[in-house]
Formats: C-alpha cells, structure tokens, sequence
C-alpha cells in the first residue's frame, strides 16, 4: 500500500512540474487533463473567462489560527476500506445536501456549517434535522476573518461553541430562521442558472433577527457546540473522527485544473494555485486502488459529481489533511 501511494504521489508531483502554458478553464486544458490518463476526468465547470471569478471563490486563509488538538484516537476500533457517512446515517437529509455559495467567498463558512448540521442530527440520533445558517455565520462572525472575502475554518467553529448559530437553508427556501441571501449562480456552461457576475466582495450585513413569520426568535434558535477542536495532520486520526463523530470541515489549495473536476480521485497535474478553499470530508475510500477523501464542494449540484468529489488521500495533497476541524454540538 505504501509503496502504491508513493508511486501516485511521484507520478502527481512529476505531473505537476510539467505545466504546459494552457489557458485556465479552457478546452486545451481539459484535453491535456484527459489524454495524461491520471486517477480522474475533466470537463468544463465554468466557462474559460471566468478565471478570476473563480479565484475569488476560493474564500479560506490557510495556515490561520488553530483550535486546540483533540486527544489522539487510540487503535481500538478497526476501520473500514470504505466509508460513506451518507450510507453510515440515513436518516440525517442535510448529509446529502450540497449548498452553492454564490458570488462569494464563503466557503469557509459553508464547509463549517454543513458538518454542523450534519453532526446535530448524528449526535441527536436523528431526532433533530436542522439546516445550520450559512448567512448567519458569514455576516456575524467578525473574528472569522473578511466574510465573503475570506475566512478562517477554525475561527467559525469556535463562534459556533461560543455564541451559536441560528438554523437557515438555501437561497429562497424560506426554511429556518436565516436561510442564505446570496443567490445561486451558474457553475456549470450549460446550466439554467443566472451568470456568475461576482458579488463585489460586499458581504451582506449581519442582521440579529429572523426572516419574518419564523418562529422561534433568533436568540432562542441558537444551536451551540459544546467542543470545537483541530483534527490532527494524520489519515487515521481524521478517519476515526469522521467514523466516530461525522463529517469534519477541511480545507486546501487549490489550482486550476481542480476546478475542471468531473469525475475520479483528483490530484493536482497542471495550473497555477487559485487560494484556499474549505469544504466538507465525509468519508473515504479506494478507487482502482487510489485511495481518497470523499468531499462535498459548495459549488452547486451540477458541478464536478453532482457537487461531490474525491481527492487523493493518505499523502496531505495539496494540504487536505493538514487543516481539519471539527466539533461536537452541545
């Protein structure tokens, strides 16, 4: 196994170094993707000028505060080859869903927010199903960083163990108290939705107050954790404390040709670095013997795999395992 994956991490790093000078998001791009023959496919997400659209996307310092280190998981329990909490908890809907951020760099929020609601209805036992506000962690966290010109995963989780977040659901779903304000805009070339024209980096004011005829009031929907804490740089610990506890947020770099993803386990080949990008890890897995991180992305549905994707595992590529946090709600 270790000399499979060193053999996938030379072959990703030698890809890598040999960056033909392509255009971003262009047909030549996703042509020299596919004829390599590496661990994935791509096909155009976005279309070829929106390169700095894209960049702006990417809304996660890395390298940011750190939460303290959760105790090291022992070898007690034996991990399976393949886990997919969709699978593991069918009964908590949000662990399907997959949100879209719009003209925002919000991810950081959206990959912080989406574990939250999955890990209310784990640790609930499914009795309470509860979409986590996005809106209400951008626009009211001012620790967390720039809002949707950035922030910092861990700083979100604290605010959450610290001061709460209220319930909220997708752009005019009118469900919970704060559902998200920015709207949906169209990834994907031949998609039904609006442009992605850019939001102008203004993030929408924070508003203590729920959209009109929700009930409860804000201050008595408030959902808290109880511990928010950083995952250890270690493929075992992170899987233990997916397999234990449910989806962790994660973020790492990301490069042009990450966005063309459609299908397979993504490692980097080719592409300059774009920024930092958060997201949610919810499983793990093999592939024609490469082993990978199940994620959600917040693109929308018809991006990459319905939204989801898989990226290279066991070897910290492009940092994904270096930046994950996690919590338990109270």
């Amino acid at each position: 196994m270790w000399c499979a994956r060193f053999i996938l991490l030379a072959a990703g790093l030698s890809l890598s170094s040999a960056k033909p000078n392509i255009h971003p998001l262009s047909s030549e791009m996703v042509d020299f993707i596919n004829k390599i023959n590496t661990t994935w496919k791509a096909a155009h997400n976005f279309q070829k000028d929106d390169y700095s659209y894209v960049k702006s996307l990417c809304g996660t310092f890395l390298m940011g505060p750190k939460l303290p280190v959760m105790v090291q998981y022992t070898g007690d329990v034996m991990l399976p080859k393949n886990f997919d909490s969709r699978e593991q908890w069918p009964n908590c809907p949000t662990l399907k869903e997959i949100r879209d951020q719009g003209s925002c760099g919000s991810c950081w929020a959206f990959g912080a927010a989406e574990a939250i609601s999955d890990r209310v209805c784990i640790h609930s036992n499914a009795k309470v199903s509860v979409e986590i506000s996005a809106q209400d962690l951008l626009t009211c966290c001012d620790s967390c960083g720039m809002g949707c010109n950035g922030g910092y995963p861990s700083t979100a989780w604290d605010f959450w163990t610290n001061t709460g977040l209220v319930s909220g659901g997708l752009y005019n779903s009118h469900i919970g108290c704060q559902p998200y304000s920015i709207a949906p805009c169209e990834h994907h070339v031949n998609g039904t939705r609006p442009p992605c024209s850019g939001e102008g980096g203004d993030t929408p004011t924070c508003v203590k107050m729920c959209e009109p005829g929700y009930s409860p009031s804000y201050s008595q929907d408030k959902h808290y954790g109880k511990t928010s804490y950083s995952v250890r740089s270690d493929e075992t610990q992170i899987q233990m404390e997916i397999y234990k506890n449910g989806p962790v947020e994660g973020a790492f770099r990301v490069y042009a040709d990450f966005v063309l993803y459609k299908s397979g386990v993504y490692q980097h080949v080719t592409g300059s670095m774009l920024g930092g990008h958060a997201i949610k890890i919810l499983g793990w897995g093999e592939e024609d013997d490469t082993p990978y991180w199940l994620c959600a992305n917040s693109w929308n549905s018809d991006w990459g795999d319905n939204g989801f994707f898989k990226i290279l595992r066991g070897s910290n590529h492009c940092g994904i395992e270096s930046e994950v946090v996690a919590g338990v709600p109270m």
